[in-house]
């Protein structure tokens, strides 16, 4: 039956079957709530799992140089002492090994390896200012003692500085550099010609100018003049080639070095890459993949702790600069420290005290106190040849 309106007709509906219905969509809520819950729970821990996973992989790429630190712990007592609390001292070390993936397209591997480029990295105490110093192969330096890949140990000799990674590796330049410097090194970085090249790839290449066309064979380039993005193959003929490049001294490839370096530090800081993850991660998994470093930094929370500061200094406050040096007095091919500048740098390091740089100077630049009529007066901030990374590499 029917009303007139059209509705069926019939009893009406008790109040049991109401709780009836209310009690079925109570459940239904229930189900939805619990299915909704393991849901994100799945999605949370896919989320952490996966990242710790990347964790893992990355820390996993880093090679703590366990025999160096065992080595630097045995000659503890005559390492010089950090004079001020939280400024940290970083030898960064270019090895020209041959061995590893994608090293041997470079030159035979002759069973030895050089450092082919050397940066004591000053970071402040206050993280607003690094000071990255770059320390010539063919420096003439005092060479410890040193433990040998095979076990022996070498002689103390005077010798080119890249010779103390040939003989005793990272722990026997660490031991030149301070026995050289005075200044404490708290962690060593060593990084391959694959690492560098895969380094530059994953910022998608670094821009320099270049003030001529460039076509060296022997390091694989051939550049027009001008503003040019180079991938990682160019990038690491450009900074190891010294033939073809400027005067062909290892003063001008440093120079070259220093530039590239702050190009890399500003593509890196403009690109917002330290905030993006999708970015980050190739960086830091081509950083990480080629990296040999002491067992405090050879973990990502060590690399963190580690860099987490230096995002915020300016790139004005990022100088380059080279340790002032001259020819050899007895060989015109090799260098020697020029003193007393070397030495006013060496001690400001020390003291986390700031250091000036400009693109020339002169030899008075380097003096610390002003004229007699002027000395009650502050002590001018030395200046050193060098750049920073502010600086245009077109200008």
């Amino acid at each position: 039956m029917t009303d007139t309106a059209g509705t069926p007709s019939g009893p009406a509906p008790g109040p049991g079957a109401a709780a009836t219905g209310e009690g079925l969509a109570r459940r239904r809520r229930r189900r939805w709530a619990k299915a909704a819950a393991l849901g994100i729970g799945i999605v949370v821990v896919a989320a952490v799992g996966g990242g710790w996973a990347v964790y893992a992989k990355l820390s996993a790429n880093i090679t703590p140089d366990e025999a160096a630190a065992a080595e630097l712990a045995r000659y503890e007592r005559e390492r010089p002492t950090a004079l001020v609390r939280d400024a940290q001292n970083i030898l960064l070390i270019g090895s020209d090994t041959r061995a590893g993936d994608g090293n041997g397209e470079y030159g035979r591997d002759l069973g030895s390896e050089r450092s082919d480029t050397t940066i004591l990295l000053h970071l402040a105490a206050d993280r607003r200012s690094a000071t990255a110093v770059s320390l010539p192969r063919d420096l003439m330096v005092d060479v410890p003692g040193c433990r040998r890949a095979d076990g022996g140990r070498s002689e103390p000799t005077f010798a080119m500085f890249n010779y103390a990674f040939e003989m005793g590796g990272s722990a026997c330049t660490i031991r030149t550099v301070e026995k050289l410097t005075d200044i404490r090194i708290d962690h060593h970085v060593v990084i391959d010609f694959s690492g560098f090249k895969d380094m530059v790839d994953a910022v998608d290449g670094v821009e320099v100018c270049l003030k001529e066309p460039i076509s060296d064979k022997d390091a694989r380039l051939r550049l027009p003049a001008g503003k040019v993005t180079l991938d990682g193959e160019q990038a690491l003929g450009y900074v190891r080639a010294r033939k073809s490049l400027g005067d062909g001294s290892d003063t001008d490839r440093m120079d070259r070095q220093q530039r590239f370096l702050g190009a890399l530090v500003n593509k890196v800081r403009s690109d917002d890459v330290l905030l993006n993850p999708v970015k980050l991660y190739p960086v830091l998994d081509a950083a990480t993949s080629s990296l040999t470093t002491d067992p405090e930094l050879a973990s990502l929370r060590g690399l963190y702790q580690l860099v987490r500061g230096l995002r915020d200094i300016p790139t004005e406050e990022v100088r380059f600069l080279t340790v002032p040096r001259e020819s050899y007095v007895y060989n015109s091919n090799r260098d020697q420290l020029v003193e007393p500048e070397a030495e006013k740098l060496f001690a400001r390091l020390r003291a986390d005290q700031p250091v000036e740089v400009a693109r020339e100077v002169t030899r008075d630049s380097h003096n610390d106190r002003r004229p007699d009529d002027l000395r009650s007066a502050p002590s001018p901030t030395p200046t050193f040849r060098g750049s920073t990374a502010a600086e245009d590499t077109c200008e």
